[in-house]
């Protein structure tokens, strides 16, 4: 499979967004939700690729202040009738990885949540944003599938190239401290788009302090 529908993604996503209820259900991601309990109170929390919205509502919902983003104005349209029906605030934007402006040390969490449209290039473009915009200290929260979810068909981009390993991100991540990092296989039940038996990666990393604030290896 080729990755041609992700060249247009805003007219790709507004298509599947268009469609009856929501793609991807209206509860949390499991993984967000299983790992709330490392974000610090009353976090400022930045949703990426937020799609319909419901990880970005949830948060709110448990207290936090959430600002989130998605390439598509059908999904993020969406996503702000979810969060007045739940009667909470969110700053829903319309805005992608290469023009969202990224605010340097912004925010105390990032939620990244199934954002495998990206190729190799953008997601190294993508991992860096990512870790720019944390506070010292601050928490990253990443899933996305691995290779073997080629073979499960349950979700995702269906190209080798997008997809993850606990190897990859342990490279990509290694400026900050891994709070935890598997590889896993769970039965999903979020909406149409993620359904069935899925094979998963999840990241929960931290900002270091400084730069200098590496862990020793012991060696000399």
């Amino acid at each position: 499979m080729s990755d041609a529908p992700f060249r247009d993604a805003a007219a790709t996503w507004n298509q599947r967004f268009s469609r009856e209820g929501w793609l991807f259900g209206r509860e949390p991601n499991n993984f967000l939700r299983e790992r709330v309990a490392l974000l610090p109170a009353a976090a400022r929390v930045l949703c990426v690729a937020d799609g319909e919205g419901r990880n970005s509502v949830w948060l709110a919902r448990q207290g936090f202040e959430v600002q989130a983003f998605d390439v598509s104005d059908v999904a993020v349209a969406k996503a702000a009738r979810l969060a007045a029906e739940a009667g909470v605030s969110v700053d829903h934007q319309v805005g992608d990885f290469d023009t969202w402006p990224w605010p340097e040390q912004a925010f105390d969490a990032v939620v990244a949540i199934f954002i495998q449209f990206a190729d190799p290039a953008m997601r190294v473009r993508q991992f860096a944003h990512l870790q720019r915009c944390l506070k010292p200290g601050g928490l990253l929260l990443l899933q996305g599938y691995t290779p073997r979810q080629l073979e499960l068909k349950t979700g995702g981009p269906g190209v080798l190239s997008h997809l993850y390993t606990a190897a990859m991100l342990r490279e990509a991540f290694a400026a900050m401290d891994i709070v935890e990092l598997v590889e896993y296989e769970a039965v999903l039940s979020e909406g149409t788009g993620h359904s069935g038996p899925s094979a998963l990666a999840g990241l929960a990393a931290r900002k270091r302090q400084s730069a200098s604030d590496v862990p020793s290896t012991g060696k000399p």
